[in-house]
């Protein structure tokens, strides 16, 4: 009896040491999102939730873009990719900023400002790391990012940026628009930074990732865990899993090309964290944004990813 307990209290031991292994080996992500600006933020959430034995999606906080229906909206259809998935109870989901970075930082050290609940939801969630770097997936602009590194420049040891947007070394795009001003206080605080790019309309960015109408209907409709409520949908409808409602969100939503499809910006960034051998990466010297444009910086100490 005392070989047996003793073996079961070995096996325990084993499997607590096992967990705790696989824990340690998944990626802790925090996702920043505009979720109700197109169709891409969804799918970007629903890969990172499906993703269980790879990441460790600690929460997802949003702020508002030109598009989305402000920031509730931004909100609104995050949930309702977490509800699918039922974590509607498990999974943080916080309000960001409405405003730009320059904007809201003389008000940094207020007891209220713009995006307080995100921010410091971002500060709480890197300060617990470390033996590892938390990464922050900005799939939108990067003011919640940029105003937590400002009110506490300490979590710039602890984080990794990848930042969906930018067409570098081309000027504009989306994401980088929405907030120039965020964009150089991220960059020059020496946070790791990672820049995936979107590059319209060429072969070596995320816009060349696209899916037609007729795949998501054949390969996802119906997909998906089935959810324990019925989620009302952006365009209406109810729907119980997330393949339907990715069915209907590309329903509703303009083609482009040849074939007519749609490009999945924000999924390709959070796919290329699980493996980066699924883009190629170019170490540069940390450029400066200056407007919309890129500036060359060759004496600056600070490196980026590209």
């Amino acid at each position: 009896m005392q070989l047996i307990s003793y073996t079961i209290l070995i096996l325990i031991s084993a499997c607590q040491q096992t967990q705790k292994l696989v824990e340690q080996t998944r990626i802790k992500i925090l996702i920043d999102s505009d979720a109700n600006n197109e169709l891409d933020d969804q799918h970007a959430l629903a890969y990172a939730f499906l993703n269980t034995e790879v990441f460790d999606v600690v929460g997802v906080t949003v702020y508002n873009t030109r598009n989305g229906d402000g920031i509730q909206g931004q909100y609104d259809e995050a949930l309702r990719v977490i509800q699918l998935f039922h974590l509607e109870n498990k999974m943080p989901l916080l309000k960001g900023a409405y405003k730009s970075y320059a904007q809201i930082v003389p008000f940094i050290s207020d007891s209220v400002f713009d995006g307080k609940p995100a921010v410091d939801f971002i500060i709480q969630e890197a300060l617990k790391m470390t033996d590892e770097k938390l990464v922050l997936v900005p799939v939108g602009k990067l003011t919640n990012i940029a105003l937590s590194i400002k009110k506490k420049p300490e979590i710039a040891n602890k984080i990794r940026v990848v930042l969906l947007g930018s067409n570098n070394p081309g000027p504009g795009e989306y994401n980088l628009d929405n907030d120039t001003t965020s964009v150089n206080p991220v960059i020059e605080s020496g946070v790791p930074f990672e820049m995936v790019t979107v590059r319209y309309g060429e072969p070596s960015g995320t816009a060349a990732v696209t899916v037609t109408r007729e795949d998501v209907s054949k390969f996802l409709t119906g997909k998906g865990l089935k959810s324990e409520i019925a989620v009302t949908g952006r365009h209406g409808g109810t729907f119980n899993c997330f393949g339907k409602y990715s069915a209907n969100l590309f329903e509703h939503a303009e083609m482009h090309g040849k074939p007519p499809s749609r490009a999945l910006f924000d999924m390709a960034a959070v796919a290329i964290i699980k493996n980066q051998k699924w883009a190629k990466k170019k170490i540069v010297t940390a450029p400066r944004l200056q407007g919309i444009n890129w500036l060359e910086q060759p004496d600056s100490q600070h490196k980026i990813v590209v």
